[in-house]
């Protein structure tokens, strides 16, 4: 299925060929997410994060879609989806989950080099995909992100905060930037970087969300910056 206003798809094992950004920790052409997930499977359980109010004639993008959580609940609510990652596995795993595959286009590719014609979504979703990223890829993102959307167009952006409980675990390998055993790192972001990280867009709204996680008994605080910022018109 191809949405309107997309450019022609090419089939996924053409589209996997594409140059994918290099990740944190990449070297020798290895993906440390892909290694993740066919090692391990599924990565994320339970509910997706609360989802933004979207028309059912809403054009999405998820970038990083992970093994389809959100995807799955974005095709749930009506939406017709389009869904990237760079990791072959992820894509296939997203694939795999959803159970509505008519509603839904699920490749994997470039988040800075996407396969779509420019003005092709009125929202996209950006979860944990910034913090990802080296940070001169991070302008490279939000130049796609720009490209990519309608004039008033929304961007729904989450990423680790550094209030994080995680926040200084592994080598530190820039400011605010932590590589773990996995060979993937993480940025954690201060609000005043979220700010500027999408300067072409209007930034509507930022805030901290913080919950707590408990695990083997200890309670630790988890927190996430997330925004929302739209394309002037």
């Amino acid at each position: 299925m191809i949405f309107a206003g997309c450019l022609h798809l090419l089939p996924l094992q053409t589209i996997i060929g594409l140059p994918v950004p290099p990740c944190f920790g990449m070297e020798k052409g290895t993906d440390p997410w892909d290694a993740d997930y066919r090692q391990r499977g599924r990565l994320w359980g339970g509910s997706p994060p609360p989802l933004p109010l979207l028309l059912q004639s809403c054009r999405v993008l998820e970038l990083g879609c992970g093994d389809g959580r959100t995807v799955s609940a974005l095709v749930q609510a009506g939406c017709p989806v389009t869904a990237i990652d760079s990791s072959v596995c992820a894509a296939a795993l997203c694939r795999n989950a959803c159970t509505d595959r008519g509603h839904a286009e699920i490749l994997a590719a470039s988040t800075l080099a996407t396969p779509f014609r420019s003005g092709s979504f009125d929202t996209i979703m950006a979860s944990h995909i910034a913090g990802h990223l080296p940070d001169p890829d991070r302008a490279g993102l939000a130049h796609e992100v720009f490209r990519l959307l309608v004039p008033g167009g929304r961007l729904y952006f989450r990423d680790f905060s550094v209030n994080d409980f995680r926040y200084g675990q592994g080598t530190e390998i820039g400011s605010g930037t932590f590589l773990r055993k996995t060979g993937i790192a993480t940025h954690y972001f201060t609000a005043d970087e979220v700010r500027n990280l999408f300067p072409a867009l209007v930034l509507l709204s930022l805030k901290e969300h913080q919950w707590e996680m408990r695990i083997r008994g200890i309670v630790h605080p988890r927190a996430e910056i997330v925004a929302e910022y739209e394309k002037p018109r």
